[in-house]
Parts: C-alpha cells; sequence; structure tokens
C-alpha cells in the first residue's frame, strides 16, 4: 500500500507541477517549457527532493513512449497542408538534408569542444536534429510572425520528430550492436519510416471512416475510440520494428486531419487538451530526473558544443536548406535563430542513458546532461527572445485586412460595399443564387456555395483575411460557421450575428466567435428598414470635450433600436464593430441610423447638397444618402 500510495504521490505532484507551470506560463506569455523545466529541476532531487521519476520503474518508459505518441499524433493533425504547399522544397530539405547537416555538424561539435568519443558524439547529434512542436506551436502563437516563417517551424517541428528519434535508434543499435556498415544503417532508417508511414496512412484512414460513418457512435466515444486508435498504431508500428510507432501516429495525424472528419473542432480541442497534459507532466518527470551536477560536469566544452549548434550548424542548415526559396535575408536569419528543442529530444535522451548503462557503455549520463543543456539553452536564449527578434527583423505579420462574408442581404452587401469602397478585398458567400445575384450587381466577389465547405473558405481566401464575419439570417447557422472558420482558419477577427444565448456566450470564450454590432442585433429588422429606404449612414468622431455625452447618446439610440453601429475606426485602422466594444476618445463610429420618415432624411444629412460626395445608388436603398467611406468626415453626417 505504501508502495503504491508513494508512486501515487508522484503523479499527483507532477500533474498539479505541470498544470501550474503551464498557467503561469500563460500568464506571463512565455513559452511553458521554460518553467516545466524549472518546476521540474526544484521538485527534483536537486532541489526540494519531492518528485522521484525513478520510483516509477519502468512506468516512466511507458508514460513517456504514450504521451510521446499523442503529441506527434496532434502535431501531425494540425499540420496546415494548404501552407505546405508553398513552402514544401524547403521543408522536404530541412527534413532530409537539415537532419544530415545536424547530424554532422553536431557529432562534430561533441567530439572536438565536449570531447566525446565519435561513437557517443554522433548519438548526441541524432538526438538534438529534433526542434519540438511542443515548444514551436506556443511560440509562434505568442510573437505572430509573417505566414510562410511559422508554416516552415510548425512543419519541421512536427516532421523532423519521427525521423529523428527513428535515426537516434539507428544510431544506437549501431553502437550497442558494433556494427558501423552504413549500407545497414540507412536501410534500418529507411525501413522504420517506411513500416511507420504505411500503417499510421491505413490506421488513420480507418479512423476517419469510423467518425464518418459510425453515427450511432456518441461524439464522446469517437474521441475515445481516435485515442485508442492512435495508440494501437504506435505499438503495432513497435511490434513489427522498434521505433517506427512515432512516425506511424505522425502519419495517421496528417491523413485523418485530411479527411474532413465530422465534429474534427471538437476532436482537435480534445486532443490538444491531452496533448498539453502530457506535455506538462512528461517535462516535469524528466526534468526532475535530470541531475544538476552531471550538467556542470560537462565543462565549458559542452557550452561551446551547445553554442556552436546555434550559431554555426543551425545557420549553415537554414542557408542550404532554403538557398532557392522566396525566404528573404530576413526571414532565414529569423529561421537560423529559432530551433528550441523540446520533448522528443528530452525524452528519448533519458531512455537512450538507461540503455547504454545497462549494457556497460559508458556516456549515457554525459549525453543526458549535454541533451538538457541543449534543451535549457535553446528554450531559455530563442525561446525567450524571438518576439524581440521579429520585431528588429520586422518580419511579424501585418495586420490582415479585407473580410469573407456569408450571406447575400442589403445589409451585407452594404457593409461589402463600404469595405471595398475603402480598398479593402471582400469575398461573399451564400447558397441562394437570387441572393447573391444582387451582390455580383454592386461588383463584388461572390461564391455561389456553402461557407461549411472548407474548400470554399479556401478559395475565398480566408486564411490571408483579417475578417469573417457570418450574418445570414439564421443566428444559431451563423455561430456553427463562425466557430468552423475560427478552427480551421483562425482568421484574426471572427464576427456572426446570433442570439444572446448564455451557453453560445460560454462557447464564444473558448474560440474566437464575437457578436457582430450589438448584442440581440434584428438583423431581419434592418434589412427591412434598408428595403423602405428608412435609414441613412452615418459618422461620428467621439472625441473630447463632450466624449462622454456622445458615447451616452450614441448608445441610447442603440439600445431604443434607431441606430445600429458598423464600423470602428482607430489609429487610421478600420475594423467591423464587435458587441461590448469598449470605445475610447478618437475613435470613430460609422453607423446606420433608422428613420420611419424618408421625407426627414435630407434634413437630417447635416451637410449642404454641394458638398456631397456622390456614390451609385444601392438597389435595395436608392434614395437613401451613402458617401464613400474614404472619404467621409465629420461634416458628412450628424452627431446623433
Amino acid at each position: 500500500m505504501e508502495a503504491s500510495f508513494e508512486i501515487t504521490l508522484q503523479m499527483v505532484i507532477a500533474v498539479v507541477a505541470g498544470i501550474s507551470a503551464q498557467v503561469l506560463a500563460a500568464y506571463l506569455r512565455v513559452p511553458s517549457i521554460v518553467f516545466l523545466l524549472l518546476f521540474g529541476i526544484i521538485l527534483g532531487s536537486d532541489g526540494f527532493g519531492l518528485l522521484h521519476p525513478h520510483l516509477l520503474g519502468t512506468g516512466l518508459e511507458v508514460i513517456v513512449a504514450l504521451g510521446t505518441a499523442i503529441i506527434l499524433f496532434e502535431g501531425g493533425l494540425n499540420l496546415e497542408l494548404r501552407e505546405l504547399n508553398k513552402v514544401s522544397t524547403s521543408l522536404q530539405l530541412l527534413v532530409t538534408l537539415g537532419t544530415l547537416i545536424t547530424l554532422v555538424g553536431g557529432s562534430m561539435a561533441a567530439h572536438w569542444l565536449a570531447e566525446f568519443p565519435w561513437p557517443i558524439a554522433f548519438l548526441f547529434a541524432s538526438l538534438v536534429v529534433v526542434t519540438g512542436p511542443t515548444v514551436i506551436s506556443p511560440l509562434l502563437k505568442q510573437i505572430n510572425v509573417e505566414r510562410p516563417v511559422a508554416t516552415l517551424l510548425e512543419g519541421e517541428g512536427v516532421l523532423i520528430d519521427p525521423v529523428g528519434a527513428i535515426l537516434a535508434v539507428v544510431v544506437l543499435n549501431t553502437i550497442l550492436n558494433q556494427n558501423a556498415d552504413p549500407f545497414v544503417a540507412i536501410s534500418s532508417l529507411l525501413v522504420r519510416l517506411g513500416i511507420g508511414g504505411v500503417i499510421g496512412a491505413v490506421g488513420g484512414w480507418l479512423m476517419a471512416l469510423i467518425c464518418k460513418f459510425a453515427n450511432f457512435l456518441s461524439f464522446e466515444l469517437k474521441n475515445l475510440v481516435v485515442l485508442a486508435g492512435v495508440w494501437g498504431l504506435f505499438v503495432l508500428a513497435q511490434m513489427l520494428r522498434s521505433e517506427s510507432g512515432l512516425m506511424a501516429t505522425v502519419v495517421a495525424g496528417v491523413v485523418f486531419g485530411t479527411a474532413s472528419v465530422p465534429e474534427e473542432r471538437l476532436l482537435r480541442h480534445f486532443k490538444g487538451q491531452l496533448t498539453i497534459f502530457c506535455v506538462s507532466v512528461l517535462f516535469i518527470l524528466l526534468a526532475a530526473d535530470l541531475s544538476i551536477d552531471s550538467v556542470f560536469a560537462l565543462g565549458w566544452g559542452s557550452l561551446f558544443t551547445v553554442l556552436a549548434l546555434m550559431f554555426i550548424v543551425r545557420p549553415i542548415n537554414i542557408l542550404l536548406c532554403t538557398w532557392n526559396s522566396d525566404l528573404n535575408w530576413r526571414q532565414k536569419l529569423f529561421l537560423s535563430w529559432v530551433a528550441p528543442r523540446g520533448i522528443v529530444s528530452a525524452s528519448v535522451a533519458s531512455l537512450f542513458a538507461i540503455l547504454l548503462t545497462q549494457h556497460g557503455i559508458n556516456g549515457g549520463d554525459a549525453i543526458k546532461a549535454l541533451v538538457f543543456l541543449t534543451i535549457i539553452m535553446t528554450v531559455f536564449c530563442q525561446g525567450l527572445t524571438a518576439g524581440w527578434v521579429a520585431r528588429c527583423l520586422q518580419i511579424t505579420s501585418k495586420e490582415a485586412t479585407g473580410a469573407v462574408i456569408v450571406g447575400c442581404n442589403p445589409l451585407s452587401i452594404l457593409i461589402a460595399r463600404l469595405l471595398q469602397e475603402r480598398g479593402e478585398p471582400v469575398v461573399m458567400i451564400d447558397t441562394d443564387p437570387e441572393a447573391s445575384q444582387q451582390a455580383q450587381a454592386e461588383n463584388l466577389r461572390v461564391l455561389i456555395s456553402s461557407a461549411l465547405d472548407v474548400n470554399v473558405l479556401e478559395k475565398a481566401e480566408l486564411a490571408s483575411m483579417g475578417t469573417f464575419l457570418a450574418m445570414t439570417t439564421n443566428g444559431e447557422v451563423n455561430f456553427v460557421l463562425a466557430q468552423r472558420a475560427a478552427e480551421e482558419f483562425n482568421p484574426p477577427r471572427v464576427l456572426a450575428v446570433f442570439p444572446r444565448d448564455p451557453q453560445a456566450n460560454n462557447a464564444t470564450n473558448k474560440t474566437k466567435v464575437n457578436q457582430a454590432f450589438i448584442p440581440d442585433f434584428q438583423i431581419k429588422t434592418w434589412n427591412q428598414y434598408l428595403n423602405n429606404k428608412q435609414v441613412k449612414l452615418g459618422m461620428t468622431t467621439l472625441k473630447e470635450p463632450g466624449f462622454s455625452l456622445q458615447k451616452v447618446q450614441l448608445q441610447a439610440l442603440i439600445r431604443t433600436g434607431e441606430l445600429v453601429p458598423l464600423f470602428l475606426e482607430r489609429d487610421e485602422k478600420l475594423q467591423i464593430v464587435p458587441a461590448g466594444e469598449t470605445w475610447q476618445p478618437g475613435d470613430r463610429i460609422i453607423y446606420l441610423l433608422h428613420d420611419p420618415r424618408p421625407n426627414l432624411l435630407k434634413r437630417l444629412s447635416g451637410a449642404r447638397t454641394s458638398d456631397r460626395l456622390s456614390l451609385e445608388k444601392l438597389p435595395e436603398v436608392e434614395e437613401v444618402p451613402i458617401a464613400k467611406l474614404s472619404q467621409l468626415s465629420a461634416s458628412d453626417a450628424p452627431t446623433p
């Protein structure tokens, strides 16, 4: 009983510490691995001595193996194949030629600088060829670099993990068997990759079929079917050939992710939560098992080895692998700087240290210590400075403009036209051919199809747009469309017209979906106002003095249903107004004002006829005076 409680206590401490590290990292907006490493070391034998992973025995190897399988499956699931096509050649070179460059360069550095024997030096280099997606992905979400750079780093992190792990196993087997035949080593690597790839492709396809057609299964059970399938594929591949399971899980994730499985968004959330949990526990346990004394015992030569990897090997790698790419020198320099190592390096190094010791070969603890030193230095140096480097190199993503609008109705057509006159690209989507023709008559680009189809959203170029707006007359449909767009393409702003339902609002906190314009916006009513020519377009600049009074006047008209804000212009940037937006002095609010008396519209214009800016009249509101948004000023419309 005491032994089982001790193991239980170890796992509970690891889970609590791991999740706490994730929370703290999210609050401070730094890579979570920073605190995971710190917490693990502090709680380990060299710290407070609360965590002793060796008490888990072989269970630690099981936890590492199954956790890594989930992490790599989720990485494959989230690979953006649409974006990978743009950097496919460079990515292929990074996974092949780049692996070879790091292997050779890293082994030379470890042998000449750290004075490792050649076999141990090659084993170390094989462990650090990988860049971890568990470090790269959170990092890129925080610094928001240009898309080609982010895609290349994400693709490299996911695809090179199984390649690096299998390469490390091949090198280890060569050392243990004292077999130096390069042909045998290369063939062993290719066989493992091939077996893992085939099993993963078939398994991913079968799991997708089950999720698509097994309608008798609940969503929760489908999630568990996929989880069991991932582990089953991993074990099957491992049984046929050791270490081929990692490749199987990555390929299964890629195949499953391209199959357009129903409710895939929820499945991704489930797998994402499992991945965060696995990463948290694994890093805490592996860091706690690290001996700080073994790191210091390496000497200055090991420090120089890691610096050589960062400042010599990695830049040469990027230079050769992106030689003929479209990347500019700033992007290549950033790629050369960012290559943090992650969970695969740590887990495989810990496993190899045990195996080498069991076979009576010296160097296992030194390899583990040097790998963790590499992880610590790359994560702390590169991870914490990546945002600053990206800003200095000016490769952070510029704020995307343009909009994809779902639903062709009078109000959405008006919004689309105003955006287009501002010079922003606009694409409208609707399944109704008649409504689509009305939008096309206004020289708007329209796709007559369903916005639930990911291919349609891709054709609309949503990945490069700044806003997704769902404003059909069905609020529930709008919310579902917005959720799917946020999950598949992650545009900066996702808005939808949907009823103020508490359950829906709670869901929006977990996604990026916000209500458009105002809560409980009556889109059918305002479309009717437009058809009846009972509206006018206006703009007000909120400025001191009088800011509070202007704000109160606007909000009073909003509450009475006589005014709806459409756009907010702040710092010369125009955006569709989300519900609940806090207005600030200097904001310009572009709005629609309702007046049931069309004859009074001219007197409400507040400008001389000679000063009015002309625009072709919209068919739905022929007599409504609408000024060009690009030239609209406060004098063109009254302040309510």
